[in-house]
Protein backbone atom coordinates (compact mmCIF):
# COMPACT_ATOMS: atom_id res chain seq x y z
CA UNK A 1 0.00 0.00 0.00
CA UNK A 2 2.86 2.38 0.72
CA UNK A 3 4.31 1.58 -2.70
CA UNK A 4 0.92 2.18 -4.30
CA UNK A 5 0.45 5.49 -2.52
CA UNK A 6 3.90 6.70 -3.50
CA UNK A 7 3.35 5.62 -7.11
CA UNK A 8 -0.01 7.34 -7.16
CA UNK A 9 1.51 10.49 -5.70
CA UNK A 10 4.18 10.60 -8.38
CA UNK A 11 1.81 9.86 -11.26
CA UNK A 12 -1.32 11.71 -10.23
CA UNK A 13 -1.07 12.70 -6.58
CA UNK A 14 -3.81 12.74 -3.99
CA UNK A 15 -6.25 15.49 -3.20
CA UNK A 16 -5.01 18.40 -1.10
CA UNK A 17 -6.82 19.82 1.93
CA UNK A 18 -9.02 22.87 1.45
CA UNK A 19 -6.61 25.69 2.22
CA UNK A 20 -8.97 28.52 1.26
CA UNK A 21 -8.53 31.71 -0.79
CA UNK A 22 -5.69 32.97 1.42
CA UNK A 23 -3.49 30.14 0.05
CA UNK A 24 -3.35 31.62 -3.45
CA UNK A 25 -1.96 34.96 -4.63
CA UNK A 26 -3.42 35.18 -8.14
CA UNK A 27 -1.80 37.30 -10.80
CA UNK A 28 -4.83 39.60 -10.55
CA UNK A 29 -3.33 41.07 -7.38
CA UNK A 30 -0.24 42.21 -9.27
CA UNK A 31 -2.30 43.43 -12.20
CA UNK A 32 -4.19 45.91 -10.02
CA UNK A 33 -0.93 47.86 -9.79
CA UNK A 34 0.78 46.88 -13.07
CA UNK A 35 -1.58 45.52 -15.76
CA UNK A 36 1.26 44.01 -17.79
CA UNK A 37 5.01 44.17 -18.29
CA UNK A 38 6.79 43.97 -21.63
CA UNK A 39 9.28 41.13 -21.82
CA UNK A 40 13.00 41.66 -21.95
CA UNK A 41 15.54 39.12 -23.10
CA UNK A 42 16.30 38.35 -19.47
CA UNK A 43 12.67 37.27 -18.88
CA UNK A 44 13.04 34.44 -21.39
CA UNK A 45 15.63 32.46 -19.42
CA UNK A 46 15.01 28.83 -18.54
CA UNK A 47 14.75 28.48 -14.75
CA UNK A 48 15.68 24.79 -14.24
CA UNK A 49 14.53 24.77 -10.62
CA UNK A 50 15.58 21.86 -8.43
CA UNK A 51 12.07 21.04 -7.18
CA UNK A 52 9.00 19.53 -8.86
CA UNK A 53 8.15 21.70 -11.85
CA UNK A 54 7.59 21.64 -15.59
CA UNK A 55 8.91 24.27 -18.02
CA UNK A 56 7.63 24.49 -21.57
CA UNK A 57 8.49 26.52 -24.62
CA UNK A 58 5.69 26.09 -27.14
CA UNK A 59 5.53 27.44 -30.69
CA UNK A 60 2.14 27.54 -32.42
CA UNK A 61 2.09 27.96 -36.21
CA UNK A 62 -0.73 28.92 -38.56
CA UNK A 63 0.93 28.65 -41.95
CA UNK A 64 -0.16 30.65 -44.97
CA UNK A 65 -0.95 27.37 -46.75
CA UNK A 66 -3.46 26.44 -44.02
CA UNK A 67 -1.30 24.05 -41.99
CA UNK A 68 -1.80 24.10 -38.22
CA UNK A 69 1.16 22.94 -36.14
CA UNK A 70 2.73 23.20 -32.73
CA UNK A 71 6.19 22.23 -31.57
CA UNK A 72 7.27 22.15 -27.96
CA UNK A 73 10.22 21.50 -25.69
CA UNK A 74 9.35 20.27 -22.19
CA UNK A 75 11.87 20.27 -19.35
CA UNK A 76 10.65 18.70 -16.13
CA UNK A 77 11.98 17.97 -12.68
CA UNK A 78 10.32 15.35 -10.48
CA UNK A 79 10.81 15.90 -6.74
CA UNK A 80 14.24 17.38 -7.32
CA UNK A 81 15.83 14.02 -8.11
CA UNK A 82 14.95 13.24 -11.73
CA UNK A 83 15.01 15.58 -14.72
CA UNK A 84 13.72 14.78 -18.19
CA UNK A 85 13.32 16.63 -21.48
CA UNK A 86 10.95 15.90 -24.34
CA UNK A 87 10.35 17.28 -27.83
CA UNK A 88 6.79 17.26 -29.18
CA UNK A 89 5.62 18.04 -32.70
CA UNK A 90 2.01 17.89 -33.88
CA UNK A 91 0.81 18.57 -37.42
CA UNK A 92 -2.97 18.60 -37.41
CA UNK A 93 -4.93 16.92 -40.18
CA UNK A 94 -7.63 19.51 -40.82
CA UNK A 95 -9.28 17.53 -43.63
CA UNK A 96 -10.77 14.09 -43.38
CA UNK A 97 -10.37 11.55 -40.60
CA UNK A 98 -6.75 10.55 -41.13
CA UNK A 99 -4.65 10.67 -37.94
CA UNK A 100 -2.63 13.71 -37.06
CA UNK A 101 1.14 13.56 -37.41
CA UNK A 102 2.31 13.34 -33.83
CA UNK A 103 5.80 12.73 -32.50
CA UNK A 104 6.90 12.87 -28.88
CA UNK A 105 10.56 12.03 -28.38
CA UNK A 106 12.65 11.94 -25.20
CA UNK A 107 15.83 14.01 -25.38
CA UNK A 108 19.29 12.91 -24.33
CA UNK A 109 22.26 14.89 -23.02
CA UNK A 110 20.20 18.06 -22.66
CA UNK A 111 21.78 21.26 -21.35
CA UNK A 112 21.47 25.04 -21.28
CA UNK A 113 24.03 27.66 -22.18
CA UNK A 114 25.54 29.84 -19.47
CA UNK A 115 22.91 32.54 -19.99
CA UNK A 116 20.05 29.98 -19.72
CA UNK A 117 18.63 31.35 -22.97
CA UNK A 118 19.62 28.49 -25.28
CA UNK A 119 18.70 24.80 -25.00
CA UNK A 120 20.57 21.90 -26.57
CA UNK A 121 20.29 18.13 -26.61
CA UNK A 122 21.38 15.41 -28.99
CA UNK A 123 20.17 16.42 -32.47
CA UNK A 124 18.20 19.47 -31.33
CA UNK A 125 18.90 23.14 -30.59
CA UNK A 126 16.76 26.11 -29.59
CA UNK A 127 18.57 29.46 -29.64
CA UNK A 128 17.63 33.11 -29.15
CA UNK A 129 19.42 35.77 -31.18
CA UNK A 130 21.47 38.60 -29.67
CA UNK A 131 18.63 41.09 -30.02
CA UNK A 132 16.29 38.77 -28.13
CA UNK A 133 13.54 38.91 -30.77
CA UNK A 134 14.03 35.72 -32.83
CA UNK A 135 14.10 32.03 -31.90
CA UNK A 136 15.64 29.39 -34.14
CA UNK A 137 14.64 25.77 -33.57
CA UNK A 138 16.33 22.89 -35.36
CA UNK A 139 15.59 19.25 -34.66
CA UNK A 140 16.64 15.94 -36.19
CA UNK A 141 15.61 13.96 -33.12
CA UNK A 142 13.17 11.96 -35.22
CA UNK A 143 13.94 11.08 -38.84
CA UNK A 144 10.21 11.32 -39.61
CA UNK A 145 10.00 14.86 -38.22
CA UNK A 146 12.86 17.14 -39.26
CA UNK A 147 12.27 20.67 -37.98
CA UNK A 148 13.90 23.93 -39.08
CA UNK A 149 11.96 26.97 -37.86
CA UNK A 150 12.53 30.66 -37.21
CA UNK A 151 10.12 32.63 -35.03
CA UNK A 152 10.53 36.43 -35.26
CA UNK A 153 8.60 38.53 -32.78
CA UNK A 154 6.24 41.01 -34.51
CA UNK A 155 4.70 42.49 -31.36
CA UNK A 156 6.28 43.13 -27.95
CA UNK A 157 6.13 40.15 -25.65
CA UNK A 158 4.47 40.44 -22.26
CA UNK A 159 3.62 38.94 -18.91
CA UNK A 160 0.60 40.01 -16.91
CA UNK A 161 1.40 41.96 -13.75
CA UNK A 162 5.03 42.33 -12.75
CA UNK A 163 6.25 38.78 -13.34
CA UNK A 164 3.32 36.86 -14.83
CA UNK A 165 3.18 34.48 -11.87
CA UNK A 166 0.40 33.23 -9.62
CA UNK A 167 1.75 31.92 -6.33
CA UNK A 168 0.33 29.12 -4.17
CA UNK A 169 0.86 28.76 -0.42
CA UNK A 170 -0.38 30.07 2.91
CA UNK A 171 2.78 32.16 3.40
CA UNK A 172 3.12 34.61 0.49
CA UNK A 173 6.79 35.12 1.33
CA UNK A 174 7.45 31.38 0.93
CA UNK A 175 5.10 29.96 -1.72
CA UNK A 176 5.01 26.22 -2.24
CA UNK A 177 3.86 26.42 -5.86
CA UNK A 178 3.56 28.73 -8.84
CA UNK A 179 2.16 29.15 -12.34
CA UNK A 180 3.68 31.53 -14.91
CA UNK A 181 3.00 32.32 -18.56
CA UNK A 182 4.94 34.66 -20.86
CA UNK A 183 3.79 35.46 -24.39
CA UNK A 184 5.04 36.49 -27.79
CA UNK A 185 1.49 36.70 -29.12
CA UNK A 186 2.24 37.60 -32.75
CA UNK A 187 5.25 36.32 -34.68
CA UNK A 188 6.28 35.79 -38.27
CA UNK A 189 7.37 32.24 -39.02
CA UNK A 190 9.73 30.83 -41.66
CA UNK A 191 11.01 27.33 -42.22
CA UNK A 192 9.98 23.76 -42.87
CA UNK A 193 8.93 20.57 -41.13
CA UNK A 194 9.77 17.43 -43.11
CA UNK A 195 7.59 14.49 -42.13
CA UNK A 196 7.67 10.97 -43.52
CA UNK A 197 4.85 11.76 -45.95
CA UNK A 198 5.89 15.21 -47.15
CA UNK A 199 7.66 18.48 -46.38
CA UNK A 200 5.53 21.31 -44.98
CA UNK A 201 6.25 24.97 -45.66
CA UNK A 202 5.75 26.75 -42.33
CA UNK A 203 5.80 30.34 -43.64
CA UNK A 204 3.04 32.16 -41.80
CA UNK A 205 2.03 33.53 -38.44
CA UNK A 206 2.81 32.13 -35.01
CA UNK A 207 2.63 32.49 -31.25
CA UNK A 208 5.25 31.58 -28.65
CA UNK A 209 4.34 30.82 -25.03
CA UNK A 210 6.80 30.13 -22.24
CA UNK A 211 5.21 28.27 -19.34
CA UNK A 212 6.33 27.33 -15.86
CA UNK A 213 4.21 25.07 -13.65
CA UNK A 214 5.89 24.87 -10.27
CA UNK A 215 3.70 22.18 -8.69
CA UNK A 216 1.73 19.05 -9.59
CA UNK A 217 -0.60 19.94 -12.47
CA UNK A 218 -3.84 18.71 -10.90
CA UNK A 219 -3.06 20.61 -7.68
CA UNK A 220 -2.71 23.87 -9.60
CA UNK A 221 -5.71 23.62 -11.91
CA UNK A 222 -8.90 21.63 -12.36
CA UNK A 223 -9.81 23.13 -15.75
CA UNK A 224 -8.21 25.17 -18.52
CA UNK A 225 -9.34 27.23 -21.51
CA UNK A 226 -6.93 28.53 -24.16
CA UNK A 227 -7.40 30.40 -27.43
CA UNK A 228 -4.96 31.62 -30.07
CA UNK A 229 -6.81 33.66 -32.71
CA UNK A 230 -4.91 35.22 -35.60
CA UNK A 231 -6.33 37.64 -38.18
CA UNK A 232 -4.43 39.64 -40.82
CA UNK A 233 -4.37 42.63 -38.45
CA UNK A 234 -4.91 41.34 -34.91
CA UNK A 235 -4.06 38.58 -32.49
CA UNK A 236 -6.26 37.63 -29.56
CA UNK A 237 -4.93 35.30 -26.89
CA UNK A 238 -6.40 34.06 -23.62
CA UNK A 239 -5.22 31.54 -21.05
CA UNK A 240 -7.62 30.73 -18.22
CA UNK A 241 -7.51 28.11 -15.50
CA UNK A 242 -9.66 27.33 -12.49
CA UNK A 243 -7.98 25.96 -9.37
CA UNK A 244 -9.36 22.95 -7.48
CA UNK A 245 -11.43 23.61 -4.32
CA UNK A 246 -8.16 23.43 -2.33
CA UNK A 247 -7.54 26.98 -3.54
CA UNK A 248 -11.16 28.18 -3.47
CA UNK A 249 -11.85 27.30 -7.14
CA UNK A 250 -10.13 30.55 -8.09
CA UNK A 251 -10.33 31.60 -11.74
CA UNK A 252 -7.03 32.95 -13.09
CA UNK A 253 -7.29 34.59 -16.51
CA UNK A 254 -4.65 36.35 -18.60
CA UNK A 255 -5.15 37.65 -22.10
CA UNK A 256 -4.35 40.29 -24.69
CA UNK A 257 -5.37 41.93 -27.95
CA UNK A 258 -2.41 43.00 -30.10
CA UNK A 259 -1.49 44.05 -33.61
CA UNK A 260 1.86 44.27 -35.38
CA UNK A 261 4.23 46.33 -33.26
CA UNK A 262 1.70 47.19 -30.56
CA UNK A 263 -0.01 45.73 -27.49
CA UNK A 264 -3.50 47.22 -27.58
CA UNK A 265 -4.57 45.64 -24.30
CA UNK A 266 -3.17 43.04 -21.94
CA UNK A 267 -4.69 42.19 -18.59
CA UNK A 268 -6.96 40.05 -16.45
CA UNK A 269 -10.50 41.27 -17.23
CA UNK A 270 -11.31 38.47 -19.60
CA UNK A 271 -13.65 35.50 -19.67
CA UNK A 272 -14.14 32.21 -21.48
CA UNK A 273 -17.71 30.91 -21.38
CA UNK A 274 -18.84 27.56 -22.73
CA UNK A 275 -22.16 28.71 -24.19
CA UNK A 276 -23.05 25.24 -25.46
CA UNK A 277 -21.75 21.85 -24.36
CA UNK A 278 -22.55 18.17 -24.68
CA UNK A 279 -21.50 15.27 -22.49
CA UNK A 280 -18.68 13.34 -24.11
CA UNK A 281 -19.33 9.62 -23.47
CA UNK A 282 -15.69 8.51 -23.50
CA UNK A 283 -14.29 11.09 -21.09
CA UNK A 284 -17.54 11.86 -19.24
CA UNK A 285 -16.73 15.59 -19.42
CA UNK A 286 -19.05 18.34 -20.76
CA UNK A 287 -17.28 18.97 -24.05
CA UNK A 288 -17.82 22.52 -25.35
CA UNK A 289 -19.62 23.05 -28.65
CA UNK A 290 -19.55 26.86 -28.63
CA UNK A 291 -17.38 29.26 -26.62
CA UNK A 292 -17.60 33.00 -26.05
CA UNK A 293 -14.27 34.71 -25.39
CA UNK A 294 -14.34 38.31 -24.10
CA UNK A 295 -11.61 40.83 -23.30
CA UNK A 296 -12.09 44.20 -21.58
CA UNK A 297 -9.66 46.86 -20.34
CA UNK A 298 -7.81 49.99 -21.37
CA UNK A 299 -5.06 50.99 -23.75
CA UNK A 300 -1.88 52.50 -22.38
CA UNK A 301 -3.27 55.97 -23.11
CA UNK A 302 -6.50 55.25 -21.24
CA UNK A 303 -8.97 54.40 -24.01
CA UNK A 304 -11.55 51.72 -23.30
CA UNK A 305 -10.97 48.43 -25.11
CA UNK A 306 -13.37 45.54 -25.56
CA UNK A 307 -13.14 42.51 -27.82
CA UNK A 308 -15.29 39.47 -28.43
CA UNK A 309 -14.90 36.15 -30.22
CA UNK A 310 -18.05 34.08 -30.13
CA UNK A 311 -19.14 31.00 -32.04
CA UNK A 312 -19.01 27.24 -32.52
CA UNK A 313 -15.69 25.50 -32.01
CA UNK A 314 -16.41 23.21 -34.94
CA UNK A 315 -15.60 19.55 -35.32
CA UNK A 316 -13.20 18.41 -32.62
CA UNK A 317 -9.66 18.02 -33.89
CA UNK A 318 -8.54 15.76 -31.08
CA UNK A 319 -9.41 14.41 -27.67
CA UNK A 320 -6.33 13.50 -25.66
CA UNK A 321 -6.52 11.13 -22.71
CA UNK A 322 -3.54 12.44 -20.75
CA UNK A 323 -3.30 9.30 -18.62
CA UNK A 324 -3.62 6.88 -21.53
CA UNK A 325 -0.16 5.46 -20.89
CA UNK A 326 -0.66 5.07 -17.13
CA UNK A 327 -1.38 1.46 -16.02
CA UNK A 328 -5.13 0.90 -15.75
CA UNK A 329 -5.28 0.09 -12.05
CA UNK A 330 -3.34 3.25 -11.14
CA UNK A 331 -5.51 5.26 -13.50
CA UNK A 332 -8.69 4.02 -11.82
CA UNK A 333 -7.33 4.73 -8.34
CA UNK A 334 -6.18 8.19 -9.42
CA UNK A 335 -9.68 8.93 -10.63
CA UNK A 336 -11.39 7.67 -7.48
CA UNK A 337 -8.93 8.93 -4.86
CA UNK A 338 -7.75 12.18 -6.41
CA UNK A 339 -10.70 12.84 -8.72
CA UNK A 340 -8.14 13.16 -11.51
CA UNK A 341 -9.35 12.41 -15.05
CA UNK A 342 -7.38 14.68 -17.42
CA UNK A 343 -8.56 15.13 -21.00
CA UNK A 344 -7.62 17.81 -23.53
CA UNK A 345 -10.06 18.78 -26.30
CA UNK A 346 -8.56 20.64 -29.28
CA UNK A 347 -10.42 22.67 -31.93
CA UNK A 348 -9.87 24.76 -35.04
CA UNK A 349 -13.15 25.45 -36.85
CA UNK A 350 -12.99 25.39 -40.64
CA UNK A 351 -15.60 28.13 -40.82
CA UNK A 352 -13.95 31.45 -40.06
CA UNK A 353 -14.93 33.20 -36.84
CA UNK A 354 -14.90 36.99 -36.48
CA UNK A 355 -13.04 38.96 -33.85
CA UNK A 356 -14.86 42.17 -32.91
CA UNK A 357 -12.69 44.90 -31.37
CA UNK A 358 -13.73 48.30 -30.03
CA UNK A 359 -11.11 50.90 -29.09
CA UNK A 360 -12.67 54.08 -27.76
CA UNK A 361 -15.40 54.89 -30.28
CA UNK A 362 -13.76 52.98 -33.12
CA UNK A 363 -14.92 49.46 -33.98
CA UNK A 364 -13.24 46.78 -36.09
CA UNK A 365 -14.27 43.29 -37.15
CA UNK A 366 -11.99 40.79 -38.84
CA UNK A 367 -12.13 37.11 -39.68
CA UNK A 368 -9.28 34.85 -38.63
CA UNK A 369 -8.03 31.40 -37.74
CA UNK A 370 -8.56 29.92 -34.29
CA UNK A 371 -6.84 27.21 -32.32
CA UNK A 372 -8.35 26.48 -28.93
CA UNK A 373 -8.16 23.94 -26.15
CA UNK A 374 -10.54 23.01 -23.36
CA UNK A 375 -8.91 20.88 -20.68
CA UNK A 376 -10.66 19.04 -17.84
CA UNK A 377 -8.48 17.58 -15.10
CA UNK A 378 -10.42 17.03 -11.87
Amino acid sequence: MNWLKSTLASVAGTQEPVYGPEAIQPIAQQAQEVPYTELTKNDLRWRAYNYTNVETQTFYIMADNGALVFVQIIYSNIVGIHTTAQFNCKIFNLKGDAPHIWHSDPLSNFMFDESMLAFWADNISLTLNEEGDTYTLKSAVNDDCLVNLTFARATPGFVIGKDGTTYFGTDPANPWGSMRHAFWPRCSVEGTITAKEQSYDMKGRGMFIQGLQGMKPHHAAARWNFVNFQTPSYTAVMMEYTTPPSYASTVVNVGAIVKDGEIIYAGINNSATHTEAGQDPESDWPEPKSIKWAWEGKTQDGKDVSAELDGPVGKRLDRIDVMAEVPGFIKSIAGSVAGTRPYIFQYSPQEKLTLKVKIGDTEFAEEGTMFSEATFIS
